[in-house]
């Protein structure tokens, strides 16, 4: 399909260049980059579902429902608007494209996928083919590699004899994670999975983090986020950084030893920062302190090392004026959260997603060193940052596929209780003679 004019506008620009057009274009490439996400997972989809055909796996049928679920959802949504936010949604039009041009794409077979009426049937096929379903183990391994099931066998493990006993507990009385199961997970290497093996970490690839983001979310949420946070601040230095920040910061989170976090929020743009002078005085770039306020940061009092987005150039307007900072800091305490000098913080109260503790935190003069500006050159924060937003979103659906996974299996654990007690309720009363009043 060719491209409309203001998508092949924006697409001249470059993000480390002169990016005008992508400026004057945002809604045409910010919708572009919606649509082609979503034709690659209509490919994705259809291949994955044509490899469980080719297995013969048990539940290639259901696995097959639900990819032309998945198909006709994608496809309706490209055609009648694709919701790319609570309040903006980009439509073929938006895009350049005449209702003439949109309707020559409309296939015989994209006609058959968005019948309305076929689509419920097969919800409802899916039902069936879920019930029926053996274990719901097996729905979690359909398709995966040798390696993966190992991972995911391993993980499955540890969440269910060090999480899962004491998930509740934690989300009820607000608690941190203890500092022993986290050891365990350093142990099992869950914070260097992507990590190169060069800078200490597994070398893994992002299936492998999303198998151990399920399975640890799948005991308590706040695990899965946890073992993985400290990735997805890895991963942005990994992009981002120099080749000392890698060999200084990328072996200590693979080991553990460093507690990294990488909490954004889009308030952080008004932080800001400036350049502290020596003592004769000199404008030189030892240090930079920080202003303002950090909104939604995940587990900084346990943090070593924080990732800060902040202006470092008040004259360029935007995002260009933006710099990523790696702030280290000394841990906190119950009694002391931050005692680092010029930083404060405040909890902010949450209904789930406990085992970490957000905060709100305010700057006044917090000291970071010049040394510790991402990559070495202002101005790149924001780029830095989108660079990890893919790793981040995929982390995001893992840990809800966990948490959906965890629901299914309480339900039908539920259900199957529901009927024995049913089954023994109707047994006690056909051995019990009938009482006469």
């Amino acid at each position: 399909m060719r491209s409309p004019p203001c998508a092949r506008a924006a697409s001249r620009g470059h993000p480390y260049g002169r990016p005008r057009l992508f400026d004057r274009e945002q809604r045409a490439t910010h919708g572009l980059a919606w649509l082609a996400t979503y034709v690659e997972a209509l490919r994705q989809l259809a291949a994955y579902a044509e490899r469980m055909q080719r297995r013969r796996h048990a539940s290639a049928r259901s696995r097959s429902c639900s990819s032309r679920i998945g198909l006709g959802e994608y496809l309706a949504q490209i055609l009648g608007g694709i919701p790319m936010s609570q309040g903006e949604i980009v439509r073929p039009a938006d895009l350049g494209l005449a209702p003439s041009q949109v309707a020559a794409r409309m296939t015989p077979a994209r006609r058959r996928a968005d019948r309305r009426r076929q689509h419920c049937e097969r919800r409802a096929r899916l039902v069936e083919l879920m019930r029926a379903a053996a274990t719901a183990r097996r729905s979690a391994t359909a398709g995966s590699t040798r390696r993966s099931d190992t991972i995911r066998e391993e993980m499955r493990k540890f969440a269910d004899s060090e999480v899962v006993p004491h998930a509740q507990q934690w989300h009820r009385t607000n608690s941190y994670i203890p500092l022993d199961v986290i050891a365990q997970m350093s142990e099992l290497g869950v914070f260097g999975l992507t990590i190169p093996e060069e800078y200490g970490g597994m070398g893994l690839g992002k299936e492998s983090m999303c198998v151990v983001s399920e399975e640890l979310s799948r005991g308590y949420i706040g695990v899965g986020s946890l073992g993985t946070r400290s990735e997805i601040a890895a991963e942005l230095i990994l992009g981002g950084g120099t080749e000392e920040q890698k060999r200084k910061w990328l072996p200590k989170i693979a080991s553990g030893e460093s507690a990294a976090d990488r909490g954004v929020h889009r308030a952080e743009h008004r932080l800001r920062s400036r350049l502290a002078q020596d003592a004769r005085g000199a404008r030189r770039a030892t240090s930079t302190r920080c202003y303002g306020n950090k909104t939604w940061i995940t587990h900084p009092v346990r943090a070593d090392l924080m990732t800060l987005l902040v202006r470092t150039n008040p004259n360029e307007p935007g995002y260009r004026g933006l710099s990523m900072l790696l702030a280290e800091k000394p841990r906190g305490t119950d009694e002391n959260p931050f005692p680092a000098p010029g930083m404060s913080g405040t909890e902010i109260e949450v209904l789930g997603y406990r085992g970490m503790k957000e905060y709100e935190i305010a700057f006044d003069g917090f000291e970071v060193k010049a040394e510790n500006l991402l990559g070495g050159v202002e101005g790149l924060g924001f780029k830095q940052l989108m660079q990890t937003f893919e790793s981040a979103r995929i982390q995001t659906a893992a840990r809800a596929i966990g948490v959906a996974q965890a629901a299914m299996e309480l339900g039908a654990a539920l259900r199957a209780g529901a009927r024995a007690v049913r089954r023994g309720r109707s047994s006690t009363s056909r051995a019990s003679p009938t009482r006469s009043r």
